[in-house]
């Protein structure tokens, strides 16, 4: 069910910097074809640059189906075909769960979760009409674990893919489709820039995890579609505190706010 990245077309959301960037790098270092998206058109024509001819780039906001719907008619249109999808587009909300409005935690659902089913909607039918190709979904680590009370509106909408793309390869994989979820912990981004705060945040709560830089994010993601990989982690230790967790969930939780306290 691995695709071969050679000459595949990759449709990457949020490539004008972190992990989207670095992942695109990825694909093309092992021959692949990117259809580099950003809702900051300067970023994404930079990225495309930088990868050469077999790149090109298109303003996409994740919350806007049309766009969604143009950024596939590129891709049709220039390489005829589309092999690989990475929604990898996301944004926080920082602060104490009753400080955040209820806006915030819509702008959030919109882009995180929504902007993952407006991509399905879009490109899924392509995917099942040929038959082959695979889905890459960005969530998190805190859509695996319960630490996220700080970034509530994150936490959740990560929970919501994580589930999603479960029981997307549940649906995908056997036409011949496969599905990986990625699960970064700490990885230096920019992503400080898709953080709005709002009242007093408390400091973060949970596990301490190394923090990777993102080339080696994408090399892990390029890899993972190769070897037909669901779940992508970025540190062992979240696996550890995910086993822990599975155990017994009251024990988890009681360990974390005892250690809160």
């Amino acid at each position: 069910m691995s695709i071969e990245l050679h000459n595949a077309v990759a449709v990457v959301t949020g490539a004008g910097s972190g992990i989207g960037r670095a992942t695109a790098h990825a694909l093309t270092r092992r021959g692949a074809r990117v259809v580099v998206t950003d809702v900051v058109g300067e970023r994404a024509h930079t990225v495309a640059g930088e990868l050469g001819p077999g790149a090109v780039a298109a303003v996409c906001d994740v919350t806007s189906l049309g766009d969604l719907e143009a950024v596939r008619k590129l891709a049709l249109d220039r390489f005829g075909r589309v092999d690989l999808v990475m929604n990898n587009a996301g944004i926080l909300a920082v602060g104490p769960v009753e400080a955040i409005p209820l806006h915030a935690w819509q702008h959030v659902i919109d882009v995180n979760l929504l902007g993952v089913v407006r991509s399905n909607l879009v490109f899924l039918p392509v995917l099942l009409e040929q038959g082959s190709g695979h889905v890459v979904n960005t969530a998190s680590t805190a859509g695996l674990l319960p630490y996220g009370s700080d970034r509530l509106p994150y936490t959740a909408t990560k929970h919501a893919v994580v589930g999603l793309s479960e029981a997307l390869a549940l649906h995908l994989r056997p036409r011949g489709i496969g599905v990986s979820c990625l699960c970064p912990a700490g990885v230096a981004t920019n992503i400080v820039e898709q953080i709005t705060v709002y009242g007093e945040p408390a400091p973060p709560r949970g596990p301490s995890f190394p923090v990777l830089d993102a080339a080696s994010v994408g090399e892990l993601v390029a890899d993972g579609v190769t070897q037909d990989r669901f779940l992508l982690l970025t540190a062992q230790e979240a696996a550890d505190e995910l086993r822990e967790h599975g155990k017994d969930v009251d024990a988890y939780l009681s360990r974390l706010i005892k250690d809160a306290l």
